[in-house]
């Protein structure tokens, strides 16, 4: 018991700078919730389900353009489907006798934040340290997206608009040093500028929400490159 007190505060201490991050990037992010209609309590409820900037992004993009809810279904899964991986690399850090449902737990609240700390534990990992970062960092970004909704309906215009830039500031900086250190990343950012530009100008796509040529682009693009570019196992372990 003692064990599990001294993870969760770990958990919560390490969880700190993660929950003001993702307060400032779902402030952003409430914005754009704003301009899909939801209202406060909506967009917290779907921060708190849904804790990821991108699905969350492509949610309100489709519920924007008053899509079907099976198209929904499909473009979070493609947006989301990295923390399948992530899931299954996670649960090889807990005792062999972690129940499942302290692993089903512990795999709701994943994120690449809170995935990075807990992977870098040494040793078993006890899943009330992923409770302790969960139980400050997911509250920080639904409160997040809740205050950006609320600020949207107060604020003028202009400054909405100018907010509701930052999200995308947001995407930029995570592609933007990937390609500087490799040049396959570049390559692959390109042809998917390049790619996203085209579909939307083709008469064929015309039918077709932005959500779902994104989604469909997304699976393409990044299935062709890891069949031309697959990462080499002994490079992988390199880099960590």
């Amino acid at each position: 018991m003692n064990q599990n007190k001294t993870a969760f505060r770990d958990g919560i201490r390490d969880g700190i700078p993660i929950a003001a991050g993702y307060f400032a990037v779902a402030f952003s992010l409430g914005i754009v919730a704003k301009k899909a209609g939801l209202n406060p309590f909506q967009g917290f409820l779907s921060s708190f389900l849904n804790h990821a900037s991108a699905g969350e992004y492509a949610e309100f993009t489709v519920i924007l353009a008053d899509a079907p809810y099976m198209e929904m279904v499909f473009v979070i899964l493609i947006t989301n489907m990295r923390y399948l991986l992530m899931s299954c690399a996670l649960s090889q850090k807990f005792h062999p006798d972690t129940s499942v449902i302290h692993r089903f737990l512990a795999g709701f609240g994943i994120t690449d934040e809170i995935f990075g700390i807990s992977i870098a534990r040494t040793g078993t990992l006890n899943p009330y340290y992923n409770y302790g970062a969960m139980a400050i960092a997911l509250p920080g970004w639904s409160a997040g997206t809740a205050l950006g909704i609320v600020a949207g309906n107060v604020l003028p215009a202009s400054a909405v608009s100018a907010l509701s830039v930052a999200l995308y500031g947001m995407f930029v900086a995570i592609i933007i040093p990937a390609s500087k250190e490799n040049n396959i990343v570049a390559g692959v950012v390109t042809v998917s500028f390049a790619a996203s530009y085209a579909v939307s100008k083709m008469a064929l796509f015309a039918d077709m929400s932005d959500s779902m040529k994104i989604s469909l682009l997304t699976v393409i693009i990044a299935g062709a490159a890891a069949a031309l570019f697959p990462v080499n196992g002994e490079e992988g372990e390199s880099e960590k």
